[in-house]
């Protein structure tokens, strides 16, 4: 039984949006450290600054990534609007952006805004991020295989949600706990069932 396939890995290559458009030049992050303070003494560890320079590199290490999300899950035409706001997103809330596991943030934010994309039928920027979201609709994948998309049909949305952020987007189980806000071992199970009643689906589907 095949895994989805990842179709936009070929023509999604780079990422379209910019990051002069996403973040204002210039800006000033909350929490910047003072550099007229006090040197003396051991100065304590510090985060670096959330600024232009943090920016420029999340953009340049994780906007293809958001981009692509799109790309398999909305229409083309859409996907760099919806990039763009996930990456305002993450500037305007930078400081809570976690240290280590900025693209995860992403793709978690990415859902809201999908979600939000889908029930009012434009792009819209998330404010708050809500406590669970549902960025799931089978009919918009990216898939070239019908027999695929029936199978994922069948599925819960939350089932299809563990199968396609491990298979397209290359989630490991930490990575698919902090996306959906569940413990490690909870990934752990949630996508071992879901592989298990794909698999059911799958056997059961008919050939064509």
């Amino acid at each position: 039984m095949p895994s989805p396939s990842d179709p936009s890995a070929d023509t999604a290559a780079a990422s379209p949006v910019a990051p002069a458009a996403v973040a204002p030049s210039g800006a000033t992050p909350s929490g910047a450290a003072d550099s007229d303070g006090d040197l003396s003494g051991a100065a304590p560890v510090v985060a670096a600054p959330r600024d232009d320079a943090w920016f420029e590199e999340l953009f340049r290490m994780h906007a293809t990534s958001v981009y692509r999300y799109f790309v398999r899950r909305a229409a083309r035409d859409d996907a760099e609007d919806l990039a763009a706001d996930v990456l305002t997103v993450a500037w305007r809330r930078r400081d809570d952006v976690p240290e280590g596991a900025e693209l995860s943030w992403l793709y978690r934010t990415a859902g809201f805004v999908l979600a939000n994309h889908r029930r009012k039928g434009r792009p819209m920027p998330v404010g708050d991020v809500p406590e669970s979201m549902d960025d799931d609709d089978p009919a918009t994948y990216a898939l070239a295989d019908e027999r695929v998309r029936e199978a994922l049909v069948a599925l819960s949305p939350r089932d299809r949600q563990m199968l396609l952020l491990n298979a397209w987007e290359g989630l490991t189980p930490d990575a698919l706990a902090a996306v959906l806000g569940i413990s490690r071992g909870g990934a752990d199970a949630a996508l071992s069932r879901a592989r298990s009643r794909l698999r059911e689906v799958w056997a059961d589907s008919p050939r064509s």
